[in-house]
């Protein structure tokens, strides 16, 4: 049990290091939170500082999914301390444990008065070493959306959303046989509801047409 706490935590910690707001900081000597609205992801960043800035913390805050999937989880030896009802085998589980970790760190970090990002690209790291066909298709889904409409909100919720669709498609339609996919699907579909309620404000954007639109192009002032 101890093991698996240290597992978590660790997770937690990684998830929580404040990408968007260091990379502000070092490199224009602001805080993000204070511009743009005023959330401390990516996103944010990319409409502020550009997009080179943007994406930079992006991958920053998908690699913290990754590690937590692929080096944190592997900290795990033995036994998990608790009766495994899953399909997946006992490493799997854990990884899945230290991704939601991550992702939870993300959203409510502790370096920053429990208010980080909206977890997408943390959740993106991790997906991607646990569902990796059906990511894919979402970060295709996410560059298509991005693309014509100019909002990332949008894209990310839609991108979400095509991920449990995509695996549902995936076992029902085409017959793929996806290990673990009756366990698997509510999961990501809990994780994506967690994604939308994360979205909120930006929903609301977006129905009154308020939602900032990103420039890939230019880079807007910061004062």
């Amino acid at each position: 049990m101890f093991l698996l706490a240290t597992i978590i935590i660790l997770s937690y910690l990684v998830g929580s290091i404040p990408t968007s707001i260091i990379v502000s900081k070092i490199s224009k000597g602001i805080d993000i939170r204070n511009y743009g609205s005023g959330n401390a992801g990516g996103t944010n960043v990319m409409r502020v500082l550009g997009w080179k800035h943007g994406l930079f913390v992006i991958i920053l805050d998908v690699m913290k999914g990754v590690l937590a999937v692929i080096v944190i989880a592997r900290l795990h030896s033995g036994s998990i301390p608790f009766e495994n009802a899953t399909p997946f085998d006992d490493f799997t589980l854990i990884q899945i444990i230290a991704g939601i970790s991550a992702v939870i760190g993300h959203i409510w970090t502790v370096f920053a008065g429990f208010k980080g990002g909206k977890g997408i690209a943390t959740a993106l790291g991790m997906l991607l070493m646990i569902v990796t066909v059906d990511m894919l298709v979402a970060i295709g889904v996410f560059l298509i959306v991005v693309t014509v409409s100019r909002y990332v909100s949008l894209a990310s919720i839609i991108g979400a959303i095509a991920v449990p669709l995509t695996l549902i498609v995936r076992e029902n339609i085409f017959h793929v046989d996806i290990p673990g996919y009756n366990t698997l699907l509510p999961f990501i579909i809990l994780l994506t509801l967690l994604v939308i309620f994360t979205h909120r404000k930006n929903v609301v954007r977006l129905i009154n047409g308020s939602e900032s639109k990103v420039s890939f192009s230019k880079k807007k002032k910061t004062a």
